[in-house]
């Protein structure tokens, strides 16, 4: 540490203290091989220094890097960005720092992340947020020997934790809310899966979709059927496609918010009123699903997130050796269902009612 024009070191506080730098290391990590009398006098010494441990230099020491990579197919989504902000906000809390790889559809980027050895003595373990993995990805990510987890279903580990709601139910939820109304011809906008991202959460919805239509005696008809991007862009395309096939329907369920949002205004050009004319619900509870008025399946993206750092971080603590590293807030898992490791952790949606979704207009 700098005093005035003097960097005081760790041998400045040991000849303070009488004692070897080696004791002054262990004495401030907390140490159990040093005695109280010699601890408080390095501590002493230390503050009459003014000297401060650095926090990575201590992290290295125990061989940990303090730091957490993760990885997600594109930040500018409303997913991954609410997953990335509390996992950001619960790393810090818990003394690590987050090393953010954005794919962004870019292979070079992917390939220089997931298969090769950048990670390697960067980072003390992995998450993926709904990041596909490829074979090599896969044998790459075991060559690393890393902890890591994942978030959402569209990525999975063997051995790996995962944290994800249940996009089957989620998609079950949402066309039965529609059937419940009265609506028989309802349409579903998802996921194209030619998308540079690979998304796989789209195929768990679609099935959603039509398991609830086949429960309520309804054949589901490929012409209601539409695929695109999982964006506001995506779901006026994939709207204004599925209006020119013919007769509207009287309802449609969109795999995402953005699609949603997407949809209502692909409606209302097309002279179409919501939900007067066409119900429309998605999944998420988008932070303008409430000023949309859009009825949606809403999934705790910010508590996968913050449960996917406690169940990532748990088993670092009990593999470091070394008490100053480990001392963090204690955010033991509580709320750990008994499954063996490798089994997902599936957190509840809920059906959240709102202004775009009405029995259909009678004939």
């Amino acid at each position: 540490m700098e005093r005035g024009n003097i960097v005081t070191r760790i041998d400045d506080v040991a000849r303070l203290a009488g004692v070897s730098t080696a004791t002054v290391s262990r004495a401030l990590r907390g140490l159990p091989t040093v005695s109280a009398a010699t601890r408080r006098r390095v501590l002493a010494a230390a503050e009459q220094l003014e000297y401060a441990v650095s926090p990575s230099a201590s992290r290295l020491a125990g061989g940990r890097t303090g730091t957490v990579a993760v990885v997600v197919p594109r930040i500018t989504r409303w997913f991954f960005g609410t997953v990335v902000e509390a996992v950001e906000d619960h790393l810090h809390q818990a003394g690590y720092d987050l090393l953010l790889y954005n794919l962004g559809g870019r292979e070079q980027i992917r390939q220089r992340v997931l298969r090769t050895a950048n990670l390697h003595k960067r980072v003390d373990a992995i998450m993926l947020v709904a990041t596909p993995l490829r074979p090599a990805d896969l044998t790459a990510l075991a060559r690393l020997e890393l902890p890591g987890i994942t978030i959402s279903s569209g990525s999975h580990v063997p051995g790996w934790p995962c944290v994800r709601i249940d996009d089957v139910a989620a998609a079950r939820t949402a066309t039965r809310h529609l059937l419940d109304l009265g609506h028989r011809r309802i349409a579903h906008i998802s996921g194209d899966p030619d998308d540079e991202l690979a998304f796989t959460t789209h195929l768990d919805r679609r099935r959603g979709y039509r398991e609830a239509l086949r429960a309520a005696g309804i054949d589901p008809d490929p012409s209601l059927d539409v695929e695109s991007q999982f964006t506001i862009d995506g779901g006026t395309r994939a709207t204004a496609e599925l209006l020119a096939r013919g007769e509207p329907p009287t309802a449609i369920f969109a795999a995402c918010d953005e699609m949603a949002m997407g949809a209502i205004s692909a409606l209302r050009d097309a002279g179409l009123r919501v939900p007067q004319d066409v119900s429309v619900i998605g999944v998420d509870n988008h932070d303008l699903a409430g000023v949309l008025g859009l009825s949606t399946i809403a999934q705790p993206a910010a508590e996968q997130g913050r449960l996917a750092v406690r169940l990532l971080l748990d088993p670092l603590r009990t593999r470091t050796a070394d008490p100053y590293a480990t001392r963090v807030p204690e955010q033991r898992v509580t709320d750990d269902p008994g499954d063996p490791p490798g089994q997902p952790v599936i957190l509840p949606t809920r059906l959240v009612v709102r202004e775009s979704t009405a029995p259909p207009r009678a004939n």
